[in-house]
């Protein structure tokens, strides 16, 4: 599991990830519906009090959309294996 805290994360030097099928990515201090992870049939995605839980269930690339106060959305590209 890693942990991506984005009060505490300067996001734009996070461009990409890797993890193995079964890792789990959780995103904190993100709002309800923020979150966008194409294409979803790789993922499984739960929320809970401002925190995301992104678990990787089939390989292949997924592109997770993080909003950006007063800038353009930031895209991780996350490869699972």
């Amino acid at each position: 599991m890693y942990d991506l805290h984005l009060q505490t994360t300067e996001l734009s030097f996070i461009k990409s990830m890797c993890f193995a099928v079964g890792g789990i990515l959780r995103i904190r201090s993100l709002g309800p519906g923020q979150l966008k992870v194409e294409p979803q049939g790789l993922t499984s995605v739960d929320y809970e009090a401002a925190v995301y839980d992104v678990r990787f269930v089939r390989p292949g690339t997924v592109a997770i959309t993080i909003p950006q106060d007063q800038q353009e959305d930031h895209v991780i590209t996350v490869v699972i294996r």
